[in-house]
């Protein structure tokens, strides 16, 4: 029979400024989730997860945090290399059908893990743990594949990898990032070892809400002369994402196909979704299972 244990500090993400919570991604800190389009409430702080619904309009977080993970050691290295595909173009299978993601040699670190980690069949049966739909999908959590939802976000390899932020990758709607711990924890704002989300988006962010969160982030980066490129200022006003979180979590891919797929799984029903009360540890954690299976694709697939 399942428990409820008390809440351990988890990989999260940041919520809406106004309700002043942060969102919880499998392995480190989470972005801040726009709002569910059912629901108003936010998501909760990056070192637990959240009990509460995201609301329908998305607003940058009071503190930027991000998609979280269970404490992995810092400090520790990531294992040697093995020979690793040419290609930067992966298959997320699922049961709604497939996401094809494009890896940025950008982020060589991030590329080269998530390579690795799929040809050792790591993310394999692994779950979707934490899904908000407007903001969010969460997944890559060894944890996730046992019978405990509870320890859904705490999981990792056993490594944490230095943060590659690159400025010209922002959280546009289908971008790939890594999750970590927030930075109360974590100032070098490392990435898990495995857990990464996808967002969703699919709200246009008015200009104002913008403005709002590019005056955040010049705080929190910090970097006083920060501001959202013009490309992504047209992609945020257009599609949505998760702006607030841009310049402290890193970006490391995008999905190339299946947003379909996408918006499918961002839209499962969660106690949050709802409306039920539930542990905050599995408020936003789907009610059936998605799992999912990574394999390389042909570069010439796309």
């Amino acid at each position: 029979m399942r428990r409820f244990p008390s809440r351990p500090r988890r990989w999260s993400l940041p919520a809406r400024p106004l309700l002043a919570a942060l969102l919880l991604i499998g392995c480190a800190s989470d972005p801040a989730p726009p709002a569910d389009p059912a629901s108003p409430a936010a998501p909760s702080d990056p070192a637990a997860a959240s009990a509460a619904e995201a609301s329908p309009d998305p607003a940058p977080p009071a503190a930027a945090s991000g998609p979280a993970s269970a404490a992995d050691p810092a400090a520790a290295a990531a294992p040697a290399e093995p020979v690793l595909p040419a290609t930067n173009l992966y298959e997320i299978r699922t049961p709604r059908g497939r996401i094809v993601v494009r890896l940025f040699d950008e982020t060589p670190q991030h590329r080269d893990n998530f390579k690795r980690l799929v040809a050792e069949a790591f993310y394999d049966s692994t779950r979707f743990h934490r899904v908000i739909a407007g903001f969010m999908i969460q997944g890559g959590d060894p944890n996730s594949k046992d019978d405990n939802p509870f320890n859904d976000g705490q999981g990792g390899p056993g490594y944490t990898l230095p943060a590659e932020i690159r400025p010209g990758f922002f959280h546009k709607r289908g971008a790939l990032a890594a999750a970590r711990q927030g930075d109360q924890v974590n100032p070098e704002r490392r990435s898990s070892g495995s857990q990464f989300y996808l967002v969703h988006g699919g709200r246009p962010i008015p200009p104002e809400m913008l403005a709002e969160a590019e005056s955040q982030l010049r705080q929190q980066i910090p970097d006083p002369d920060f501001r959202f490129s013009d490309e992504a200022r047209t992609a945020y006003t257009t599609d949505g994402g998760a702006p607030w979180l841009d310049g402290m979590y890193t970006v490391f891919g995008e999905v190339v196909e299946g947003f379909d797929v996408l918006d499918a799984i961002a839209m499962v029903p969660t106690p949050n979704r709802m409306r039920q009360q539930a542990h905050p540890a599995v408020a936003d954690r789907p009610v059936e299972d998605i799992w999912m299976i990574i394999r390389p694709l042909p570069q010439e697939d796309r």
